[in-house]
């Protein structure tokens, strides 16, 4: 199912002209062919509704497709608004980039300059800790700590002091590894140093300025849209919607919760492209500012989880065979997002959707779609060679320990097997997943039999070596240490 796209005063389409849109490298856009085949795939890879944003030669063109909500069957929009899940860090980062345009926040001081009561689990390490490292997940604050500090403007401020015990995932510095703590710090740094709530100070220096009036972080500002629903069901299928809207507390929103359509997401993409100006000429970002989030910081052991080839300020970064990129994905309970953007081309695509084979989507359209636009070859879906490869995989047996999760590496019949055990805050999310690790190289694994909580063909499991010589094994980006 499709609807007919309809351009606004913003750039896009209007039902008075033609379907189609010069790119800049004067190519026809064809906005029709385009529409033909996300409403393919959309349905081949059983994907409730999505929707896509192209940005080219400035302008941002919009298409829908499918339904929102399977049990209501209502159609999805341009002007549909998605939730995009961990997309939010980089909304939270161009904030904290503003603070240190206007001399407001040392990148290199530590964060305790700013947040006092800002500690960790280790002490010796706390003033260790900067701007910069939170930003680059190179700090070694760990990802999956879950609390609810509540629905007030102080859930920040309780979220960070609930987490002062909460161990590293690795010292700080020394490693990257997905931090969602340390965003919710960023948000915390924002509110401290503008006076203002994470969520009103979003509103007031990127939102206003760059005209997203469909882009929000509460739920209930939802309500004023046509909303998306999650659906979660078995690879192949259709999904089902998801038993609850959204399950994350207030205090994720810094890491985890901007809602917006796929229009307005493009939007944020243009203003970095163009340098940091907004498109009625308003600066929100120095030039220099944006050179330097897109900067490499850290190199990603993990290449495959979310195509990460590197980390800048906020940015994840891509490397096209020589071709540079930068964006992110996001996931909350069965929507997805993915944004990409091609800077030699000065074009950004940006998908929304709402459960199926939402990967299997991206994948397709966005190798085709960078393709024409932007000359990329993106890289094949991750998965073991035909013939593996023979490992000695003795030295990799072990525990490795991060919060939420302990994860048990053994030998079966010279293969390697994993079990994935959730723990702490986590220990509800699911049932211990029993992984077999089949031999990409002597230290990545395709992880099978994983479901649909983690992808749907193979997981990538990385092992690595911290600097002191501990070794620990990566898994969606998060750096698990061994500890026995």
């Amino acid at each position: 199912m499709s609807n007919n796209v309809n351009w606004d005063e913003r750039g896009n389409w209007d039902a008075t002209g033609d379907w189609g849109a010069r790119d800049s490298a004067g190519k026809k856009l064809d906005l029709a062919r385009w529409q033909q085949r996300l409403d393919a795939l959309r349905a081949k890879h059983h994907v409730p509704a999505a929707s896509l944003a192209v940005l080219v030669d400035g302008t941002v063109h919009e298409l829908a497709s499918g339904v929102l909500h399977r049990g209501t069957g209502v159609t999805a929009t341009t002007d549909s608004v998605f939730q995009m899940g961990s997309i939010a860090k980089v909304y939270t980062a161009t904030l904290i980039m503003q603070l240190a345009d206007a001399g407001q926040l040392d990148l290199d001081a530590p964060v305790v300059d700013v947040l006092p009561e800002f500690s960790v689990a280790d002490p010796e390490v706390t003033r260790a800790i900067t701007t910069r490292q939170l930003l680059s997940h190179t700090s070694g604050l760990t990802c999956d700590f879950t609390y609810d500090s509540g629905r007030g403007d102080d859930c920040l401020a309780k979220y960070v002091a609930a987490a002062k015990g909460v161990a590293l995932d690795c010292p700080p510095g020394e490693a990257l590894s997905y931090s969602g703590i340390g965003y919710v710090v960023l948000g915390r740094i924002i509110e401290v140093i503008t006076g203002k709530v994470w969520d009103e100070a979003l509103k007031d220096l990127l939102f206003t300025p760059l005209g997203l009036d469909h882009t929000m972080t509460l739920p209930e500002e939802a309500l004023r849209f046509r909303a998306a629903m999650g659906h979660l069901g078995e690879p192949g299928q259709d999904p089902e919607p998801a038993p609850s809207w959204d399950l994350m507390p207030r205090s994720a929103g810094p890491y985890g919760r901007v809602l917006a359509t796929a229009g307005d997401l493009a939007r944020l993409a243009r203003m970095h492209l163009a340098g940091g100006v907004a498109q009625d000429g308003t600066r929100v970002l120095s030039e220099e500012t944006v050179a330097l989030m897109q900067r490499r910081v850290v190199d990603s052991p993990d290449k495959w989880s979310v195509s990460a080839d590197g980390w800048g300020l906020g940015w994840t970064l891509y490397d096209w065979n020589g071709i540079q990129g930068y964006g992110h994905d996001g996931a909350s309970i069965g929507q997805y997002g993915y944004l990409r953007v091609v800077p030699s081309a000065g074009v950004a695509v940006a998908l929304l959707t709402n459960g199926g084979g939402a990967r299997e989507l991206y994948a397709a359209l966005y190798r085709e779609l960078l393709a024409e636009l932007a000359g990329v070859t993106m890289p094949d879906a991750f998965a073991p060679p035909a013939e593996p490869p023979v490992v000695d995989f003795a030295p990799l047996v072990g525990t490795y320990r991060r919060e939420g999760v302990i994860i048990t590496v053994t030998e079966r019949d010279g293969a390697g097997h994993m079990v994935y055990e959730f723990v702490d805050g986590m220990k509800d999310f699911s049932e211990p997943l029993e992984i077999d690790l089949v031999p990409v190289t002597e230290t990545v694994f395709a992880g099978t039999g994983v479901g649909a909580a983690f992808s749907e063909d193979y997981m990538p499991v990385i092992f690595s070596t911290l600097l002191d010589g501990t070794g620990c094994v990566y898994i969606g980006m998060r750096c698990g240490p061994k500890v026995a």
